[in-house]
């Protein structure tokens, strides 16, 4: 299996070990860094487990910290070779919204960030009471057309699903999916080609349905991989096999 999504950082160092020794029998493992502290500890995990990479980013709530010399920072770690992608990014409406302005500069050189170097560029996208973030990516993907895109934690919106399909980007699935009144997403998810598939937890956040109000972990994703398998009419051995094949794919864990 292959976590492509979480924050084993933000977990405390015992639980973390546990995460890790947990997962050592996956294919992968990518932790996501998210401002210059945690980038860095995202970094020395990916250099201290073989089975771990790091992405290094900017996340949209930490986006006024962008200045001159953050941006030569992450110029800096992204070009490590533990570095798979940069982000997460993009637009959060729900916890920062009084700070658009800046979460599109941050998206913006993180963009040219990924292009420069060719990365992925992860996506997160979160609204409050609307759908404005995700319109407005949906819109900003259409204008500017990164070439590998992934839409982290998807989350089923018809006109991202739409953009993302026209542009070929990756889908992210994470423990929403098998919770029980998402019956929208799981149709989304019928429509995204195979090789467009793939998994993550986001851990310690968005457990999977036997877990929810608990702290997830990469090993939950076995929850995630078997309802994906279920919605596609797979088993769950050919399910694991794509998914680790698209984070190969995208991410390139063993160049």
């Amino acid at each position: 299996m292959t976590d492509t999504h979480c924050h084993l950082d933000f977990m405390e160092p015992e639980e973390t070990q546990a995460a890790i020794q947990a997962s050592r029998e996956f294919k992968a493992i990518l932790t996501i860094g998210t401002n210059p502290v945690r980038n860095r500890n995202a970094l020395a995990l990916a250099e201290a487990h073989p089975h771990i990479w790091a992405a290094v980013g900017l996340h949209p709530t930490e986006a006024p910290l962008l200045s001159p010399e953050l941006e030569a920072d992450l110029k800096y770690l992204a070009q490590h070779p533990r570095v798979r992608a940069v982000g997460e990014t993009g637009l959060d409406f729900y916890w920062t919204p009084e700070t658009r302005q800046a979460q599109y500069r941050a998206l913006d050189f993180q963009h040219q960030l990924a292009a420069s170097l060719g990365l992925p560029l992860i996506f997160h996208v979160r609204s409050k009471e609307s759908d404005r973030a995700e319109q407005e990516i949906a819109e900003w993907l259409l204008q500017n057309r990164p070439s590998r895109v992934v839409l982290h934690a998807f989350g089923g919106h018809p006109r991202l699903l739409d953009v993302g399909l026209e542009l070929g980007a990756y889908f992210g699935f994470a423990g929403p999916l098998t919770y029980k009144k998402n019956a929208a997403l799981r149709e989304a998810a019928r429509q995204i080609p195979l090789e467009r598939l793939l998994l993550e937890t986001d851990a310690p956040f968005l457990p999977p349905e036997p877990y929810r109000g608990q702290r997830n972990h990469p090993a939950l994703v076995r929850f995630t991989l078997a309802k994906l398998a279920e919605i596609r009419g797979l088993s769950l051995e050919q399910m694991e096999q794509i998914t680790d094949q698209n984070a190969q794919a995208c991410f390139a864990f063993n160049r």
